[in-house]
């Protein structure tokens, strides 16, 4: 039984193909400290809720629920600066007492130093509608920062994302751990 044999030029047509499609690298590829920094959810802070107009905060009187669900980074460096990209998925689940047709929600995105200093924390509010009587519905929010890096490497920074809480949202989730 014989093996066909691949002929020499298919072997280099193959190679200029990856090596076209930056495959196999190439010198304008980033350098390991243009990498950009780690991106975190804070799993204590990825679910919030926004109450009914009843004054008990019980799960029968969440009017929405928030999650964090997803945070994507994409930097791009320029001199002693970072220009952030970020998409981060919110989504929404309608509350026993969820009447309205969209829920409005505040999160932060905070870059932090090797040691957990905050160096810049910005709120962006974000505005969830519903179709009809849905019980989900979310968003990917598109966000382009700026960050000064006072010369740090990138690689040394994290960025940290969480729904803002306020403080009968923090007792709300100590009471009632299930939600």
């Amino acid at each position: 039984m014989k093996r066909p044999r691949t002929a020499p030029s298919a072997v280099l047509i193959c190679f200029l193909v990856l090596s076209g499609c930056g495959w196999l690298g190439s010198s304008t590829a980033s350098k390991p400290s243009d990498a950009c920094p780690s991106t975190v959810i804070l799993r204590p802070l990825a679910n919030t809720a926004v109450f009914g107009p009843a004054p008990e905060r019980r799960p029968d009187n969440v009017a929405f629920y928030g999650l964090l669900s997803e945070a994507d980074a994409k930097c791009v460096y320029s001199g002693d600066a970072m220009r952030l990209v970020l998409d981060i998925v919110v989504v929404a689940e309608r509350g026993p007492a969820g009447k309205a047709d969209s829920a409005d929600f505040q999160y932060f995105v905070a870059v932090t130093g090797p040691d957990q200093t905050i160096l810049s924390k910005k709120p962006f509010p974000v505005r969830i509608a519903f179709d009809g009587p849905g019980r989900r519905s979310g968003v990917t929010d598109h966000i382009e920062e700026a960050i000064p890096l006072g010369g740090r490497q990138g690689a040394d920074l994290n960025i940290v994302v969480g729904f803002q809480q306020s403080p009968e949202v923090v007792d709300f989730y100590k009471k009632f751990r299930g939600r």
